[in-house]
């Protein structure tokens, strides 16, 4: 028996536009004829139909179909068991989304409310990026250094974020004093600061041990959105990342008793 393309598209569920198209890429063409010239598909048509449906519910793109349908060197199988894991990391990283999600669902509703205003002047030009509070949320997951300064900085009110954004911005004026006056990155000044910095994160957030803080400034240098939450873009100056870095690195050194394995700025 044949069937149109208007009745294999009303009982397969998909357009007639659908089956033009996987005729045109050479997916499912109709294998008969009607004395009139139309398109009829047959019984075998309708099988490799449900199996184009099948694979395309799995989320296969339809080239990879097409060579799992003309037999392939991989089996059926394996691209199955291959598409298996691609959809358990893929719910993986969406379950991990929706956490970060709740978590930003609740910041924003126990969270301390401030006019545009307001937050100007709490904030100045430090701004938040979602996209890297997301990824940074991401990376972090498993982090209860990440978990209990997520929580502390919900805790904090209007008051505690004007005292902490108050000693990030003279910490900062310290900071590109020390650079623009050529002190080395590995010098008292500047590892004096880079301790300051460590223990501003422990006293408002959570406990930064000398390696947490080392991993913290490796993002000053890997990522930008990341040193823009420490010094706005409009007073950052070439090479300051990377010297905020080295001073983090060598105050870390100290503390171990070592030696910070870093150059000093010319």
């Amino acid at each position: 028996m044949s069937y149109s393309v208007g009745q294999v598209a009303a009982f397969a569920g998909v357009t007639v536009r659908t089956l033009h198209h996987y005729d045109k890429a050479g997916l499912l063409s109709p294998s008969e004829r009607s004395p009139a010239g139309y398109r009829l598909y047959g019984e075998a048509d309708l099988v490799r139909l449900q199996q184009i449906l099948f694979y395309r519910e799995l989320g296969f793109p339809l080239d990879e179909i097409a060579a799992i349908l003309e037999g392939p060197d991989v089996t059926p199988l394996e691209r199955l068991r291959a598409r298996q894991r691609q959809l358990s990391e893929e719910i993986a990283r969406l379950q991990r989304l929706a956490e970060v999600a709740e978590r930003a669902i609740e910041v924003q509703r126990t969270g301390v409310a401030m006019s545009p205003q307001e937050r100007f002047e709490v904030f100045g030009e430090i701004t938040f990026d979602l996209s890297y509070a997301t990824e940074a949320e991401l990376k972090w997951a498993e982090s209860e250094g990440r978990r209990e300064a997520m929580a502390r900085a919900t805790a904090h009110t209007k008051e505690d974020w004007r005292r902490l954004m108050g000693e990030a911005s003279a910490w900062r004026a310290e900071l590109l004093d020390a650079f623009d006056e050529g002190e080395p990155s590995n010098g008292e000044r500047a590892m004096d600061l880079a301790e300051e910095h460590r223990l501003h994160i422990s006293r408002w957030f959570t406990s930064c041990p000398p390696d947490m803080h080392r991993r913290i400034a490796d993002d000053f240098v890997a990522d930008p959105r990341a040193f823009a939450l420490l010094v706005p873009p409009s007073q950052q100056r070439p090479g300051l990342a990377a010297y905020t870095r080295r001073a983090v690195h060598a105050n870390a050194a100290r503390h171990a008793g070592g030696r910070a394995d870093t150059e000093e700025d010319a």
